[in-house]
């Protein structure tokens, strides 16, 4: 897959919204981005990130996942230069859906890490494990799923530490790098 050429297609966060979202979905989208808050610790990790990361996030506005998730994504791009952050519809390119499936599935979101060069660093994708343990929680004890509600400030913070994770190890993969080292002298 040519990941350069993809990530060119994809949409900064607002225009991928504007394009996709509707009127009732980019509420949903914009109440969650307004809860999304990094601490300065976070802030500062990633104004640390040096080394450019052109980040693709296959994603759909319909997708509740996405809206809970997404975003984060978008609070991490602004907080460093080094992110260029390209949101892609899931149903636009069948090929990038088909390549990024999950168990079978074609789940979102799912994002791929790549380096300046366009080279696949990492992707990680749908649900952070602190999601999939409150819905093993919820779906396979006792309980049962009441409906979509928006996720506990708890499990936010959660959410976005995990994906700042993921974030933070495709930087230092490419901070490592033996060929980048060499080529930015560092």
């Amino acid at each position: 897959m040519d990941w350069s050429a993809v990530c060119a297609e994809g949409l900064p966060y607002a225009e991928f919204l504007d394009r996709y979202a509707t009127p009732a979905q980019r509420s949903r989208w914009d109440a969650m981005h307004a809860r999304f808050r990094l601490t300065p610790g976070q802030s500062a990790l990633l104004a640390g990130f040096v080394r450019r990361m052109p980040v693709l996030c296959l994603a759909g506005t319909w997708c509740g996942d996405c809206i809970n998730q997404c975003p984060a994504f978008d609070h991490f791009a602004r907080a460093s230069a080094a992110i260029d952050l390209r949101f892609l519809d899931r149903d636009a390119r069948p090929d990038v859906r088909d390549a990024l499936a999950i168990n079978g599935g074609h789940r979102v979101p799912v994002l791929v890490f790549t380096s300046e060069e366009g080279l696949e660093v990492a992707r990680f994708g749908e649900r952070t494990l602190s999601i999939y343990r409150k819905l093993a929680a919820d779906q396979l004890g006792p309980s049962c799923p009441t409906g979509i509600v928006p996720p506990s400030d708890d499990l936010t913070a959660a959410t976005l530490a995990e994906w700042l994770a993921e974030f933070e190890r495709a930087q230092l993969l490419l901070r490592l790098s033996p060929r980048l080292r060499a080529k930015h002298g560092d």
